[in-house]
Parts: C-alpha cells; sequence; structure tokens
C-alpha cells in the first residue's frame, strides 16, 4: 500500500525507521528488534540508505528481507549521490519485483571515504530530479508505481540559510510528484508547527510527518547534532541531561520530552509521527506506553 493511502486512512500514522546492520550478526539483531516494534502495529517502517556500495546492498537486502518475513509496509531510503541512471533503475526494478510500493526520496552526502567527490558525476542533482525520476519513469506490467516522500526540515534546510528559498524548493519537490514530507528530527514542537504553516502559506499540501528522535545518552545528543548538521537543543532539555549522572537517567529524560513533544504533536493534530528509533525498541515501546497508545493502526488507546 501506498504511504499516501495510509495517511489518508488513519487519523495519525506511527511509523519507526532503522538504518542498515554493518555485519550478519547486527542484521539478525535489528530483526529481532523489529519483531518486536512489529507488535506496536506500526504504519509503517523506513530504512536509510547509505552512499557507499556495501551498505547500499544491506539497505536492500533489508528492505526485501521486511517485505518477504514480516507483515509491516516497508520504505526504502534513495539518495541522488553516486549513481546513474542505469544504477537507479535497476534498483527500482528490484524493489517493484519484490512488491515494494513506496521509497523516500533524498538529496544525500557524499561518503567520507570519497574525498573530493565530484557531484557532477551523479545522474541526479538534487532530490527534485530524482523525485520526477521515481515518478515519470515506464511502469513495468502489473507496476503501479511507487509512493514517494521527501525531507523536510522544521529547523531550516542547512545548505539553504535563506528560508523562502527552502521552502521554494520543496515545492517544487512535492510538484514533481512527492506524496507527502517526513521531517528531519527537532526536539521543540514550535519548529514544527511554524514549519507546518510556511507549508500552508507555500502552498505545500500534502501530509506532513513529523520525525522525533528519543535522547539515549550524552554522546548520542552531541551525535545528534552533528548528524542534523546543527539541530537545535532547547536549552531545557539540555539542563536535564547535564543533572543527569549516567546514561540510563539520560535515557529516562530522553523518553520524557519525547513523550511530551508526541503528546503536544497529537494535541496539533498532526498527521504522523516518524520515530527515529537508532535499531533499538525500548524508547520508542516506553513512549507508547507513556502515551497510552496500544495499536497505532487506529491510535487506539489503552482504558
Amino acid at each position: 500500500m501506498h504511504i499516501a493511502e495510509l495517511l489518508a486512512r488513519e487519523t495519525t500514522t506511527f511509523s519507526f525507521e532503522f538504518f542498515p546492520p554493518r555485519n550478519d550478526a547486527a542484521s539478525e539483531e535489528l530483526f529481532g528488534t523489529m519483531q518486536q516494534l512489529e507488535a506496536l502495529k506500526p504504519s509503517f517502517v523506513s530504512v536509510t540508505y547509505g552512499a557507499g556500495g556495501s551498505t547500499r546492498e544491506r539497505t536492500h537486502d533489508l528492505i526485501v528481507r521486511i517485505q518477504e518475513q514480516t507483515k509491516l509496509t516497508a520504505i526504502s531510503h534513495l539518495t541522488c549521490v553516486c549513481h546513474s541512471l542505469a544504477e537507479m533503475s535497476d534498483i527500482l526494478d528490484r524493489y517493484a519485483e519484490a512488491g515494494i510500493e513506496n521509497v523516500l526520496a533524498l538529496g544525500g552526502d557524499p561518503p567520507k571515504t570519497l574525498k573530493d567527490y565530484d557531484r557532477k558525476k551523479d545522474a541526479f542533482q538534487h532530490a527534485e530530479e530524482l523525485v520526477r525520476f521515481v515518478r515519470n519513469r515506464e511502469n513495468v506490467p502489473g507496476e503501479r508505481g511507487f509512493g514517494i516522500g521527501v525531507a523536510g526540515f522544521p529547523e531550516g534546510h542547512p545548505g539553504t540559510p535563506n528560508r523562502l528559498q527552502e521552502m521554494d524548493h520543496l515545492k517544487r519537490k512535492v510538484d514533481a510528484g512527492a506524496d507527502y514530507i517526513c521531517t528531519q528530527l527537532f526536539f521543540d514542537n514550535r519548529d514544527f508547527f511554524d514549519f507546518r504553516e510556511r507549508c500552508e502559506l507555500a502552498g505545500v499540501r500534502v501530509p506532513i510527518v513529523a520525525g522525533i528522535m528519543p535522547v539515549a545518552s550524552k554522546v548520542g545528543l552531541v551525535r545528534m547534532a552533528e548528524l542534523s548538521k546543527g539541530s537545535r537543543i532547547p536549552a531545557g532539555l539540555l539542563r536535564a541531561v547535564n543533572r543527569c549522572t549516567d546514561d540510563a537517567a539520560v535515557e529516562k529524560v530522553g523518553i520524557h520530552w519525547a513523550t511530551e513533544q508526541c503528546r503536544s504533536l497529537l494535541d496539533g493534530r498532526v498527521k504522523g509521527i516518524h520515530f527515529y528509533t537508532l535499531n533499538k525498541s525500548n524508547a520508542t515501546k516506553q513512549i507508547y506506553q507513556n502515551l497510552g497508545v496500544v495499536d497505532s493502526a487506529g491510535l487506539r488507546c489503552s482504558s
């Protein structure tokens, strides 16, 4: 099922994101985590996608395994970096043959191992071009095309300081054929609600799914800021984390903060919440319990 259909059918979607394991042992551990989270009946799950060849293959293998061995609806990330038209066509053909119907089209960053990489070699320079390619490719017999998501940046795109221009870029991705937007992580809901309003003003009216990542450790908090290229950490969250004497306490703070974010988002009629799980299940399960959610497919709550 296309994600757009899930978003239209469900009051609020709950979904999870994983990253591809580095080896076979980690792959089995991750699949165990997925099976635990499958009991929460997420609306869908996604798998990230690196620019390196081995990481890509593990993404493809994991996506196909999810499709074949679980009842989950899976989304594969696709990036513009290090791809020719032929390579991207082969990937989409493989997914279509496996019955995978959804992708998340991203610009992506060159791998750190490829210093001075020339992006001009890539077939797609921007996510907008990748969206258009996926949307307009010739369908194989029996295929109805892919559902397509794109990224949104509540705190601002790191490569586009001009936020008016940022919205122009986002609108072009949607106009090229994107069905919905999934945001990068954020810790202050005011950023999300402001982003949603600016989308409305810019004429971007596809569903917007909010990305939430619970803090798990002090080191992890710093790492989050690095990965998101400058995520704003609210002073209140920093104070709470600084009071902690170990990572177990930090995790509790992170779960509480993310729970309150989710409460506020639900009150604000968010269309979906996407948990960046870091391939672990505990925080997500705790947040579900704190919210009283027992079945995300219908947002049913325990009595």
